[in-house]
């Protein structure tokens, strides 16, 4: 009887641990790969102290604590500026801005994988300052942080600064101070002072419109930025005269026009993302998504022997 319940007892606990499901392996930054440890990060209101291009990191204090951090840019970091697609140059120092940061393998909050600007956080949540109060003497707004109809409201009591710096947009053209009324709602771009929580504005946008004028100008840069310099991204897979390349999303002027059997020019890059070599030559062969990423493979006219895994790349459609 005790042999019987003993046996009756394991098959119960075998079959329990048969049905829990496996616990998923924490995700972490990996060379090569399009990864966000989304289950681990951290995403603090910051000001941009400092940027280098060539290395691709930078400086931020954050605006909580003042505590200034260092940060490496992942290759397919989202730069989202002027409330879409950028890249670092575009970031003025003292912006405000959140810092998507992931620990390394000595659990340094240094991996980044986006910096939101203030035009894109509001503009994605459809979010606005509704002004509450103008003091002219100083030229301060007190404001509501909230949704258009106010149904959510994030914080309370919100001060906007302005200066002599301090652009103003109504309709897409110039305004002025005055052009400012209680209950109207606003969009900003702002920086700091190098301590504490205060916005100085650099740009007041009046209405959408005047958002989405600066949002269409940016587009027109990055667009045009994207198919002089290539669209980056991941060698996955070289061999012979085959290549294949995981392209990152801000990439999206060149991939609308990739298609199979379109001629293409490709070339290896180091870490600041500039080619290393001259261009070669190609088709694609196949195409499809790897996520929000798209995966292309191409077959080249020379050896892609300078294609090395987890390395990175840009990618031209060539011109008829």
């Amino acid at each position: 009887m005790k042999l019987l319940f003993a046996t009756l007892l394991a098959f119960t606990i075998v079959g329990f641990a048969a049905d829990t499901p496996p616990t998923k392996p924490a995700l972490k930054i990996t060379p090569g790969k399009v990864i966000i440890p989304f289950d681990k990060m951290q995403r603090p209101w910051g000001e941009l102290i400092s940027v280098d291009l060539v290395t691709r990191t930078g400086k931020f204090r954050r605006e909580s604590n003042d505590e200034v951090v260092s940060f490496t840019v992942t290759p397919y970091a989202e730069l989202l500026h002027h409330a879409t697609n950028g890249d670092l140059q575009d970031f003025r120092i003292g912006e405000r801005a959140i810092f998507r940061l992931h620990e390394n393998e000595k659990g340094e909050w240094v991996w980044l994988t986006y910096i939101q600007d203030e035009m894109n956080m509001m503009n994605g949540h459809k979010e606005y300052f509704h002004v509450d109060q103008i003091d002219a003497a100083t030229g301060k707004l007190t404001t509501t942080w909230a949704n258009g109809d106010m149904t959510f409201v994030r914080e309370k009591g919100v001060v906007i600064e302005t200066d002599k710096e301090t652009r103003y947009w109504k309709a897409g053209q110039p305004a002025k101070f005055t052009d400012i009324k209680v209950s109207d709602k606003l969009r900003t771009k702002t920086h700091g002072i190098g301590q504490g929580k205060t916005r100085i504005a650099w740009e007041v946008f009046l209405d959408d419109d005047s958002l989405l004028k600066f949002q269409t100008e940016q587009k027109a840069i990055h667009d045009a930025r994207i198919l002089e310099q290539g669209a980056a991204g991941y060698i996955n897979e070289s061999g012979g005269t085959k290549l294949v390349l995981t392209l990152f999303n801000e990439g999206e002027a060149q991939v609308k026009q990739l298609k199979k059997g379109i001629s293409i020019r490709v070339a290896p890059t180091g870490g600041d993302r500039k080619p290393t070599t001259d261009p070669i030559s190609g088709k694609v062969t196949l195409l499809g998504k790897n996520g929000r990423q798209t995966q292309v493979t191409l077959e080249l006219t020379a050896p892609a022997e300078k294609f090395q895994p987890t390395g990175l790349a840009r990618l031209w459609v060539a011109q008829p």
